[in-house]
This record gives structure tokens, sequence and C-alpha cells, in this order.
């Protein structure tokens, strides 16, 4: 991994929301503010506002690898056709480590996502929102989708959102959204375009603002976050779309 990449800092890198499609084909990525989010999705902020606290009742990651105890999450798979979301039977999380040196080559049983949370009309929307979105672009009717809610808190004094440092997933598209920070600092995220030093570096931290990637042109990490006060965390949805089935085990 490159480690000398060139971050412009707070970038201008909101997509205009008359350009999404456009933005996302040229650059790989864009970033959304919440207002222009929730629009695009026709999702109502009061509706949004309900499912935020469904990540109090996260369950411990136990696989962390350098030994730390601050990632709690839920998991789901999905599939997308059109305005269709379908929940198939719950899995393991599963990564090669060729995209994920430090948790690839196992599978990983997370504790499933609440049909509450996942039936909701405003999940569904965002759903089918973002497939339909990049199918403008891949021309793909038809997606498989992991959902995932994490929390990242400082009770050990530092929390890693992306302890594999800067990495692609492994699928064809990722939608970070950020839910929700308190008492926090840190928490920066990059975004560098694959195999070059062109980079952007910014800091989420208005609830419901997305970033949207291709994963086959980018790169993207999330700097530790640290204590201003305890107890402090960094709440996030990332959904993941991949065109030919769930990245599994092809043992």
């Amino acid at each position: 991994m490159q480690t000398n990449l060139t971050l412009d800092k707070n970038p201008n890198v909101l997509a205009d929301v008359q350009e999404l499609v456009k933005t996302l084909d040229t650059e790989g990525f864009a970033l959304l503010d919440p207002t222009s989010t929730l629009l695009l999705a026709g999702v109502s902020t009061s509706d949004i506002k309900t499912l935020e606290s469904s990540w109090n009742y996260l369950e411990k990651d136990h696989y962390l690898k350098d030994g730390g105890n601050y990632r709690s999450r839920r998991h789901a798979s999905v599939v997308i056709s059109g305005n269709e979301v379908s929940r198939v039977a719950h899995r393991a999380h599963w990564q090669p480590t060729t995209y994920n040196a430090l948790h690839g080559g196992i599978h990983r049983w997370f504790e499933p996502i609440g049909e509450e949370f996942l039936n909701s009309e405003p999940v569904k929307k965002l759903l089918t929102w973002i497939a339909n979105t990049v199918s403008k672009i891949d021309k793909n009717e038809r997606w498989f989708s992991e959902v995932h809610q994490f929390r990242i808190d400082t009770t050990g004094g530092i929390g890693r959102p992306t302890p594999e440092g800067a990495h692609r997933d492994g699928v064809d598209w990722v939608a970070l959204f950020l839910i929700g920070r308190h008492n926090i600092c840190g928490g920066e995220t990059h975004v560098f375009k694959l195999n070059s030093n062109e980079g952007y570096r910014f800091l989420m931290d208005k609830p419901w603002s997305l970033i949207l990637m291709n994963d086959r042109k980018v790169i993207h990490e999330t700097t530790p976050i640290q204590p201003i006060d305890t107890p402090g965390w960094r709440d996030t949805l990332v959904i993941t779309l991949r065109a030919n089935g769930f990245l599994d085990n092809p043992e």
C-alpha cells in the first residue's frame, strides 16, 4: 500500500445533486451533505431520525486482531432489484486477504441487523436509491448488498474505524453514511484514487452525510478517533454493492 499519498485538505468535493452520476463516473466517488442525500433518496429527516437509536444495541466485534475492544456492529445481506429489497439467510462476512490483510481469510459471523431496522421504509429507500444510482453507470439490474451498522468507541482511549488501514472492500460500490459523532476528535476520511498520488481528506461531521465510492477506482480509510470526553463514539452505516454475487470464500 502506498504511504506517500498527497492529500488536498478540505476539498470542494460535495457533488452537485444534478451532477451526481457524472461525478461518480469521472471521479470515482462523491460526497453529499445530509440535505442532498435525503432529498435524492426520498427520505424525510423525521423518518430517518427514528433509526438512530438502534446503534445503541449493537454487539461487540470479537474478531479484532489488534487486541482492541472498540468496535460494535451488526450485519445483514440483501439482494436489490429495482425497487425490491430481499433479505437472504444470515451469512458470514468474508473478505480475501488481498483486500483485508488484517481480518481477511476468515468467516466473521456478526449478530444480524434487526428486522425492524432493515425492513423500515427509510432503509429500503436508501438501499434502492443507491442501487439505482450506480446502475446508471454499471447498467446492472441486480445487486448483492451487505449492510453493516458500526459503532467505534473510545472507552479504551482510542478507536480505529479502519484498523486494516487504507483499503478496498472487494466489491463494486461502497456507501458510507455518518450517523453521528459524540465527544470525539479525529475520524478524518481519506479517499485516494487507485494507483495515484491524488487524494482527498475531509471530516464527515453532519448526521446522514454520505460518501459513495467506486471500490474499483478508489481506496479509503478513516483515521483513529480519540475522546474529548467520555463516553465517545462514532456511528456509521456502510452498504456495499456487488454485481456478481456476494463476496464468498471460493474454496
